[in-house]
């Protein structure tokens, strides 16, 4: 019995010393990423989530007035407009779900030609999610590119796709990023972040994909948009050095012909997976520019997310660091 609690109290020991040490390692590693300065500013490929406001009827043209002023000066080209969400069979009832689609689009041609107006479309998928879009099923993929093609014929210039969460290696999904480029018109995606360590895509919790499955999405679309937030960082400099370190692992993957944007969390939550005083535009800039270091790639960007819950500091953040 006695030689069995110091086998059990060894085990603690050495579960306490080793756990702290590749976890504290990480930490100083992030840190690192942290420091240092870089004058890397706009590329004129920036990015920013509408909500579903601008689609249903909420919004008026006072609104999009202030939203191309607002926009102005800065280096966003594109925005992605939820116009979703999809049903779980890859249908969208867009008269019903978004009536003003045309009306908006119409509206963003004419007071910002030089804007494209993409179509933000997605739902959960299964495995993580059940109930949930099956993106293995033929059919429902055959609905995903039926339900893009019709929003495009209300003036959208591209698709933005938000699947979540997409399990690192699906085949499904690089099969619908395939389909829908057959479409013609430009793709985009929100991307899952990449392994930062200990093959974390492996964990069946569906947040990371491994850096090959990072490549190969970007691969098939025109441009691929880190969702860089949600990241359980509990400190600000912790969380810009991962957004520094999420920058040069997408960019080491990520084709020359296919944009990189890195997401912005302008928004406030305070929960274990996103702590609002660690999480920060102004630490996700910096990261971003850090990560970018001296890389004369012109076609990287940052995108917000999202306009409904935007403060005036999140904005003065992006374009004070960026802009």
């Amino acid at each position: 019995m006695r030689r069995r609690r110091r086998v059990v109290l060894l085990v603690l020991l050495v579960f306490a010393l080793l756990i702290p040490v590749p976890l504290g390692a990480y930490a100083l590693s992030l840190r690192i990423q942290y420091g240092g300065e870089s004058s890397a500013r706009t590329r004129n490929h920036d990015a920013f989530w509408l909500g579903h406001a601008w689609v249903d009827g909420r919004k008026s043209a006072a609104d999009v007035t202030a939203l191309t002023k607002r926009l102005q000066g800065t280096g966003i080209r594109d925005l992605y407009v939820h116009t979703g969400p999809l049903e779980h069979d890859g249908t969208l009832a867009l008269d019903k779900v978004s009536p003003r689609a045309r009306w908006f689009t119409t509206a963003m041609r004419a007071a910002a030609p030089d804007v494209r107006v993409q179509a933000w479309l997605g739902d959960v998928v299964q495995p993580g999610k059940n109930p949930g879009m099956d993106l293995e099923d033929a059919a429902v993929r055959k609905q995903v590119v039926a339900s893009a093609k019709t929003v495009l014929a209300q003036g959208f210039q591209g698709i933005h796709y938000d699947f979540e969460p997409v399990r690192s290696g699906s085949r499904g999904f690089l099969a619908v990023l395939d389909e829908t480029r057959a479409l013609g018109a430009p793709l985009s995606v929100a991307a899952h972040q990449i392994d930062p360590l200990w093959q974390l895509h492996r964990i069946p919790i569906d947040k990371w994909w491994s850096q090959d499955y990072f490549r190969q999405v970007a691969e098939r679309v025109n441009q691929i948009a880190v969702m860089s937030y949600d990241t359980a960082m509990p400190l600000e400099s912790l969380y810009g050095g991962y957004v520094a370190k999420q920058t040069k692992l997408a960019l080491e993957v990520t084709p020359p012909g296919t944009d990189l944007l890195m997401g912005l969390p302008a928004y406030w939550e305070s929960n274990p997976s996103h702590w609002g005083h660690a999480e920060t535009v102004a630490a996700a800039v910096r990261g971003a520019r850090l990560g970018l270091g001296g890389s004369t790639r012109q076609n990287f960007g940052l995108a917000l997310y999202v306009d409904f819950t935007l403060t005036d500091e999140h904005w003065a953040a992006y374009r004070d660091g960026w802009s």
